[in-house]
Protein backbone atom coordinates (compact mmCIF):
# COMPACT_ATOMS: atom_id res chain seq x y z
CA UNK A 1 0.00 0.00 0.00
CA UNK A 2 1.52 3.36 -1.02
CA UNK A 3 2.18 5.82 1.81
CA UNK A 4 1.06 9.45 1.80
CA UNK A 5 4.49 10.73 0.77
CA UNK A 6 4.19 8.67 -2.43
CA UNK A 7 0.77 10.20 -3.11
CA UNK A 8 2.12 13.69 -2.50
CA UNK A 9 4.78 13.16 -5.17
CA UNK A 10 2.25 11.61 -7.54
CA UNK A 11 -0.04 14.64 -7.22
CA UNK A 12 2.79 17.09 -7.80
CA UNK A 13 3.80 15.37 -11.06
CA UNK A 14 0.17 15.03 -12.19
CA UNK A 15 -0.39 18.77 -11.67
CA UNK A 16 2.95 19.99 -12.97
CA UNK A 17 3.15 17.49 -15.84
CA UNK A 18 6.92 17.45 -15.48
CA UNK A 19 9.51 16.18 -13.01
CA UNK A 20 11.23 19.56 -12.83
CA UNK A 21 8.05 21.50 -12.01
CA UNK A 22 7.07 18.87 -9.45
CA UNK A 23 10.56 19.06 -7.99
CA UNK A 24 10.29 22.81 -7.49
CA UNK A 25 7.00 22.40 -5.63
CA UNK A 26 8.33 19.52 -3.54
CA UNK A 27 11.82 21.02 -3.13
CA UNK A 28 13.30 17.83 -4.46
CA UNK A 29 15.75 17.02 -7.24
CA UNK A 30 13.87 16.01 -10.44
CA UNK A 31 15.84 12.77 -10.63
CA UNK A 32 14.67 11.90 -7.12
CA UNK A 33 11.09 12.66 -8.12
CA UNK A 34 11.49 10.33 -11.10
CA UNK A 35 12.85 7.52 -8.93
CA UNK A 36 9.99 7.90 -6.45
CA UNK A 37 7.39 7.75 -9.24
CA UNK A 38 9.08 4.66 -10.67
CA UNK A 39 9.01 3.05 -7.22
CA UNK A 40 5.33 3.90 -6.82
CA UNK A 41 4.50 2.45 -10.25
CA UNK A 42 6.41 -0.72 -9.40
CA UNK A 43 4.54 -1.12 -6.10
CA UNK A 44 1.18 -0.71 -7.86
CA UNK A 45 2.13 -2.80 -10.88
CA UNK A 46 0.89 -0.11 -13.28
CA UNK A 47 2.31 2.80 -15.26
CA UNK A 48 0.85 6.05 -13.94
CA UNK A 49 2.39 8.44 -16.49
CA UNK A 50 3.23 8.41 -20.16
CA UNK A 51 6.11 10.60 -21.35
CA UNK A 52 5.11 12.82 -24.26
CA UNK A 53 6.36 16.03 -25.93
CA UNK A 54 3.93 17.88 -23.63
CA UNK A 55 5.43 16.29 -20.51
CA UNK A 56 4.23 13.62 -18.09
CA UNK A 57 0.62 12.77 -18.95
CA UNK A 58 -1.57 10.56 -16.79
CA UNK A 59 -2.27 7.11 -18.11
CA UNK A 60 -5.67 5.49 -17.58
CA UNK A 61 -4.35 3.97 -14.35
CA UNK A 62 -2.99 7.35 -13.24
CA UNK A 63 -6.31 9.04 -13.93
CA UNK A 64 -8.05 6.40 -11.83
CA UNK A 65 -5.69 7.17 -8.94
CA UNK A 66 -6.02 10.96 -9.17
CA UNK A 67 -9.44 11.41 -7.54
CA UNK A 68 -8.73 9.14 -4.54
CA UNK A 69 -5.37 10.85 -4.04
CA UNK A 70 -6.97 14.30 -4.08
CA UNK A 71 -9.68 13.13 -1.70
CA UNK A 72 -7.01 11.85 0.69
CA UNK A 73 -5.16 15.18 0.37
CA UNK A 74 -8.33 17.09 1.21
CA UNK A 75 -9.07 14.84 4.18
CA UNK A 76 -5.55 15.38 5.50
CA UNK A 77 -5.87 19.16 5.05
CA UNK A 78 -9.19 19.09 6.88
CA UNK A 79 -7.58 17.22 9.77
CA UNK A 80 -4.71 19.67 9.94
CA UNK A 81 -7.18 22.54 9.75
CA UNK A 82 -9.10 21.06 12.67
CA UNK A 83 -5.93 21.30 14.73
CA UNK A 84 -4.52 24.61 13.48
CA UNK A 85 -7.52 26.54 12.28
CA UNK A 86 -10.53 25.97 14.56
CA UNK A 87 -11.21 27.73 17.82
CA UNK A 88 -8.26 30.01 17.16
CA UNK A 89 -6.70 32.07 14.39
CA UNK A 90 -6.06 30.54 11.00
CA UNK A 91 -2.56 29.24 10.31
CA UNK A 92 -0.52 27.73 7.51
CA UNK A 93 -0.33 28.92 3.90
CA UNK A 94 -3.25 29.81 1.62
CA UNK A 95 -2.76 30.93 -1.97
CA UNK A 96 -5.45 32.80 -3.88
CA UNK A 97 -5.31 33.42 -7.62
CA UNK A 98 -6.97 36.46 -9.18
CA UNK A 99 -7.02 38.64 -12.29
CA UNK A 100 -4.70 41.58 -11.86
CA UNK A 101 -7.45 44.15 -11.24
CA UNK A 102 -8.60 42.38 -8.10
CA UNK A 103 -5.05 41.35 -7.20
CA UNK A 104 -3.75 44.93 -7.35
CA UNK A 105 -6.62 47.03 -6.08
CA UNK A 106 -8.68 44.82 -3.74
CA UNK A 107 -6.82 41.82 -2.36
CA UNK A 108 -3.88 43.65 -0.72
CA UNK A 109 -6.14 45.57 1.68
CA UNK A 110 -8.49 42.62 2.29
CA UNK A 111 -5.73 40.08 2.84
CA UNK A 112 -3.77 42.46 5.07
CA UNK A 113 -6.78 42.78 7.36
CA UNK A 114 -7.29 38.99 7.43
CA UNK A 115 -3.61 38.53 8.28
CA UNK A 116 -3.83 41.13 11.04
CA UNK A 117 -6.51 38.99 12.68
CA UNK A 118 -4.57 35.75 11.96
CA UNK A 119 -0.83 36.48 12.36
CA UNK A 120 0.13 32.81 11.94
CA UNK A 121 -1.50 32.69 8.49
CA UNK A 122 0.65 33.06 5.37
CA UNK A 123 -1.37 34.50 2.45
CA UNK A 124 -0.05 34.36 -1.12
CA UNK A 125 -1.69 36.41 -3.91
CA UNK A 126 -1.14 34.97 -7.39
CA UNK A 127 -1.87 37.68 -9.98
CA UNK A 128 -2.28 36.28 -13.49
CA UNK A 129 -3.76 37.68 -16.73
CA UNK A 130 -5.52 34.36 -17.28
CA UNK A 131 -7.72 31.85 -15.49
CA UNK A 132 -5.92 30.15 -12.59
CA UNK A 133 -5.77 26.36 -12.95
CA UNK A 134 -7.07 24.94 -9.68
CA UNK A 135 -6.92 21.37 -10.98
CA UNK A 136 -3.13 21.71 -11.10
CA UNK A 137 -3.21 23.30 -7.65
CA UNK A 138 -1.77 26.60 -8.82
CA UNK A 139 -3.79 28.06 -5.95
CA UNK A 140 -6.13 26.96 -3.16
CA UNK A 141 -8.92 29.17 -4.51
CA UNK A 142 -9.40 31.74 -7.24
CA UNK A 143 -11.40 34.83 -8.08
CA UNK A 144 -12.89 34.81 -11.57
CA UNK A 145 -15.14 37.13 -13.56
CA UNK A 146 -17.10 34.25 -15.10
CA UNK A 147 -18.32 31.15 -13.26
CA UNK A 148 -16.46 28.12 -14.68
CA UNK A 149 -18.62 25.62 -16.53
CA UNK A 150 -16.39 22.55 -16.28
CA UNK A 151 -14.23 20.83 -13.68
CA UNK A 152 -14.79 19.47 -10.19
CA UNK A 153 -15.20 22.91 -8.63
CA UNK A 154 -17.43 24.77 -6.20
CA UNK A 155 -18.44 28.29 -7.16
CA UNK A 156 -19.98 31.11 -5.16
CA UNK A 157 -20.77 34.64 -6.31
CA UNK A 158 -18.95 37.18 -4.16
CA UNK A 159 -20.12 40.60 -5.36
CA UNK A 160 -21.03 42.78 -8.30
CA UNK A 161 -18.69 45.60 -9.29
CA UNK A 162 -19.09 48.50 -11.71
CA UNK A 163 -17.10 49.96 -14.58
CA UNK A 164 -17.30 53.26 -16.45
CA UNK A 165 -15.34 55.27 -18.96
CA UNK A 166 -12.60 57.38 -17.43
CA UNK A 167 -10.21 60.02 -18.70
CA UNK A 168 -7.78 62.54 -17.19
CA UNK A 169 -9.38 65.50 -15.47
CA UNK A 170 -10.12 68.30 -17.91
CA UNK A 171 -10.33 65.98 -20.91
CA UNK A 172 -13.22 67.98 -22.34
CA UNK A 173 -15.12 64.82 -23.29
CA UNK A 174 -18.84 65.58 -22.97
CA UNK A 175 -20.38 63.24 -25.55
CA UNK A 176 -19.64 59.90 -27.18
CA UNK A 177 -18.45 61.47 -30.43
CA UNK A 178 -15.62 63.17 -28.49
CA UNK A 179 -14.00 59.78 -27.94
CA UNK A 180 -12.69 59.86 -31.51
CA UNK A 181 -10.30 62.65 -30.52
CA UNK A 182 -8.55 60.64 -27.76
CA UNK A 183 -6.42 57.48 -27.88
CA UNK A 184 -8.37 54.49 -26.61
CA UNK A 185 -6.77 52.35 -23.89
CA UNK A 186 -7.82 48.72 -23.41
CA UNK A 187 -6.90 45.05 -23.50
CA UNK A 188 -4.83 43.49 -26.29
CA UNK A 189 -7.70 42.06 -28.37
CA UNK A 190 -6.26 38.58 -28.94
CA UNK A 191 -5.22 38.20 -25.28
CA UNK A 192 -8.62 38.75 -23.67
CA UNK A 193 -8.96 35.55 -21.63
CA UNK A 194 -12.59 36.00 -20.58
CA UNK A 195 -15.48 37.35 -22.65
CA UNK A 196 -16.60 39.44 -19.67
CA UNK A 197 -13.44 41.54 -20.14
CA UNK A 198 -14.23 42.41 -23.75
CA UNK A 199 -15.71 45.76 -22.77
CA UNK A 200 -14.77 47.84 -25.80
CA UNK A 201 -16.23 45.54 -28.46
CA UNK A 202 -19.46 45.64 -26.46
CA UNK A 203 -19.37 49.41 -26.96
CA UNK A 204 -18.61 49.11 -30.67
CA UNK A 205 -14.97 50.22 -30.37
CA UNK A 206 -12.89 48.42 -33.01
CA UNK A 207 -9.47 50.02 -32.54
CA UNK A 208 -7.34 50.20 -29.39
CA UNK A 209 -4.34 52.49 -29.82
CA UNK A 210 -2.78 51.78 -26.41
CA UNK A 211 -3.20 48.21 -25.18
CA UNK A 212 -2.01 45.88 -22.44
CA UNK A 213 -3.11 42.56 -21.01
CA UNK A 214 -2.80 44.18 -17.54
CA UNK A 215 -5.44 46.48 -16.09
CA UNK A 216 -2.77 48.18 -13.98
CA UNK A 217 -0.74 49.02 -17.09
CA UNK A 218 -3.88 50.31 -18.81
CA UNK A 219 -4.48 52.63 -15.88
CA UNK A 220 -0.92 53.95 -16.09
CA UNK A 221 -1.26 54.49 -19.85
CA UNK A 222 -4.38 56.57 -19.29
CA UNK A 223 -2.62 58.62 -16.64
CA UNK A 224 0.50 59.13 -18.76
CA UNK A 225 -0.97 59.66 -22.23
CA UNK A 226 -4.33 61.23 -21.63
CA UNK A 227 -6.19 58.28 -23.08
CA UNK A 228 -9.72 57.17 -22.40
CA UNK A 229 -10.80 53.67 -21.42
CA UNK A 230 -13.02 51.48 -19.30
CA UNK A 231 -11.96 51.51 -15.64
CA UNK A 232 -13.16 49.54 -12.64
CA UNK A 233 -14.74 52.05 -10.26
CA UNK A 234 -12.83 50.42 -7.40
CA UNK A 235 -9.51 51.20 -9.13
CA UNK A 236 -10.22 54.89 -9.65
CA UNK A 237 -9.16 56.04 -6.15
CA UNK A 238 -5.65 54.80 -7.02
CA UNK A 239 -5.48 57.11 -10.06
CA UNK A 240 -6.17 60.65 -8.77
CA UNK A 241 -5.67 62.20 -12.23
CA UNK A 242 -8.64 60.31 -13.72
CA UNK A 243 -12.33 61.09 -13.59
CA UNK A 244 -15.41 59.12 -14.58
CA UNK A 245 -17.01 60.44 -17.77
CA UNK A 246 -20.26 59.87 -19.66
CA UNK A 247 -21.66 57.85 -16.77
CA UNK A 248 -25.18 58.31 -18.07
CA UNK A 249 -24.32 56.79 -21.45
CA UNK A 250 -21.93 53.97 -20.49
CA UNK A 251 -22.18 51.86 -17.32
CA UNK A 252 -21.16 48.23 -17.03
CA UNK A 253 -21.68 45.69 -14.25
CA UNK A 254 -19.64 42.55 -13.74
CA UNK A 255 -19.22 40.09 -10.85
CA UNK A 256 -16.48 38.27 -9.00
CA UNK A 257 -16.87 34.55 -8.25
CA UNK A 258 -14.86 32.60 -5.70
CA UNK A 259 -13.90 29.17 -7.03
CA UNK A 260 -12.54 26.24 -5.03
CA UNK A 261 -11.69 22.65 -5.82
CA UNK A 262 -14.61 20.37 -4.96
CA UNK A 263 -12.43 18.13 -2.83
CA UNK A 264 -11.69 21.08 -0.52
CA UNK A 265 -15.28 21.74 0.51
CA UNK A 266 -14.77 19.76 3.73
CA UNK A 267 -11.84 21.93 4.81
CA UNK A 268 -12.96 24.10 7.73
CA UNK A 269 -9.78 26.14 7.42
CA UNK A 270 -10.32 27.05 3.75
CA UNK A 271 -14.02 27.66 4.33
CA UNK A 272 -13.30 30.10 7.13
CA UNK A 273 -10.77 31.91 4.98
CA UNK A 274 -13.19 32.00 2.03
CA UNK A 275 -15.90 33.54 4.23
CA UNK A 276 -13.53 36.22 5.54
CA UNK A 277 -12.27 36.91 2.03
CA UNK A 278 -15.78 37.26 0.56
CA UNK A 279 -16.93 39.59 3.33
CA UNK A 280 -13.79 41.66 3.01
CA UNK A 281 -14.10 41.96 -0.77
CA UNK A 282 -17.72 43.11 -0.59
CA UNK A 283 -16.82 45.78 1.96
CA UNK A 284 -13.75 46.96 0.04
CA UNK A 285 -15.58 47.18 -3.30
CA UNK A 286 -18.31 49.22 -1.64
CA UNK A 287 -15.80 51.54 0.06
CA UNK A 288 -13.72 52.21 -3.06
CA UNK A 289 -16.70 52.62 -5.37
CA UNK A 290 -18.16 55.20 -2.97
CA UNK A 291 -14.88 57.13 -3.16
CA UNK A 292 -14.96 57.01 -6.96
CA UNK A 293 -18.51 58.33 -7.13
CA UNK A 294 -17.59 61.31 -4.92
CA UNK A 295 -15.03 62.58 -7.45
Amino acid sequence: MPNWDDMRIFLAVARGESLSRAGRVLRMDPATVGRRIARLEESLGAALFAKSPQGYILTEAGAELLDPAETAESALATGVGAVTGMGAGLAGTIRIGAPDGAANFLLPQVCARIHEANPDLEIQILALPRVVNLSKREADMALTVSPPQTGRLTVQKVADYHLHLAAPEGSGITRLSDLKTRPVVGYIPDMIFDKELDYLSELGVTRVQLASNSLSVQLMLMRAKGGVGIVHDFALPFAPELRLILTGEIALTRAFYLVRHATDRGSERLTRFAEALSQGLRAEISRLEAQASDR
